[in-house]
């Protein structure tokens, strides 16, 4: 424990006994000063993350180092107060991923993907989400310098423009509470190179061996059939970015799409329902490169969505069942 981060501890813990200073309270002292007194050197880089459950477990990752992500992760759910929390160093993360059943966990666990066995959605009604990160160094690693998250969703459309890359998965998913999202920062600017899908979990470690990074919700939710999700990797060269995604959700779309030479991702998005035959198109000839894909399907932040530029493709993934409505985003 540095110096400064111990004698501020034992101070704190006077006022504790002295001034009756509550837990929040004390928690918020201890990282105002932490912050002001351990600021980074030349490490940068995001190489830990950690989540806090209470207030003890608050005042422990403030004395170890760690600095807190503004925002509630059960914001509006009831439950615990879940925090995120961040420390730097020289090892970078360069991909996180979440877990909301034990298939997603199987490929992540043989991948070396390191878990935080802190669930997400603690005291809550929702998925048993949990935090999964890896320190990856090859060709589609890109370091991550800074984590926020988002509790309104009708502000979301504004991190794109400023360089920030969404996780897929909602914190407060199948819970009563807002729409929650972790956000991540790279140090370069990143382009989407590839995109694939899966119907099954069994080739997951390979994907992300590859660099693959897991669109964290299922294209098929709330409409049964099978786990489908979509797949990517990143790029810090534009030339070889994917440059246009397209969306059939019929015959003559999917028609249209190959004679104008899409090629197609072979994964029905929409496999095992009775829904429509949904395909995923891409294009690597253009010239303005894809930045950013995911799923919406929080509707109200569609508008807000496209008014800060950002495609939502408008054709559910979810069309001709009862699942979820559920669109795409691209930005570019």
């Amino acid at each position: 424990m540095p110096h400064s981060i111990s004698v501020l501890y034992i101070y704190a813990a006077d006022l504790w006994s002295v001034q009756q200073t509550s837990a929040h309270q004390l928690t918020s002292y201890c990282l105002s000063f932490a912050v002001s007194t351990h600021e980074p050197t030349m490490s940068t880089y995001i190489s830990e993350l950690q989540v806090s459950l209470n207030a003890a477990e608050e005042l422990n990752l403030t004395a170890n180092g760690y600095r807190i992500v503004d925002g509630n992760l059960n914001e509006g759910a009831g439950g615990n107060a879940i925090r995120l929390w961040y420390k730097y160093g020289s090892e970078p993360i360069t991909k996180v991923q979440v877990s909301f059943n034990d298939e997603m966990a199987d490929g992540l666990i043989k991948a070396g993907y390191k878990k935080i066995y802190k669930d997400l959605n603690a005291g809550a009604v929702g998925s048993k989400l949990y935090l999964w990160y890896s320190k990856g160094s090859g060709e589609f690693d890109t370091p991550i310098v800074d984590i926020s998250v988002t509790t309104d969703a009708t502000n979301e459309g504004e991190k794109f423009a400023s360089g920030w890359e969404r996780v897929a998965c909602d914190l407060n998913r199948r819970g009563e509470g807002k729409w929650i999202h972790l956000w991540l920062k790279r140090e370069k600017k990143t382009y989407i190179c590839d995109v694939i899908a899966t119907d099954s979990f069994g080739a997951d470690k390979d994907h992300f061996q590859d660099g693959y990074i897991r669109v964290d919700e299922d294209t098929n939710r709330g409409a049964g059939g099978a786990n489908v999700f979509i797949w990517f990797r990143q790029t810090t060269d534009p030339k070889k970015a994917l440059k246009d995604l397209q969306v059939s959700i019929n015959a003559d779309q999917y028609l249209s799409y190959q004679q104008q030479n899409y090629h197609p991702v072979v994964v029905d998005l929409n496999k095992g329902t009775s829904g429509n035959k949904v395909i995923l198109w891409y294009k690597k000839e253009g010239s303005s490169p894809i930045k950013a894909i995911g799923l919406l399907l929080n509707n109200v932040a569609s508008k807000d969505y496209q008014e800060a530029g950002i495609n939502v493709i408008l054709k559910n993934l979810n069309e001709g069942n009862n699942g979820w409505v559920n669109h795409l985003y691209v930005y570019q």
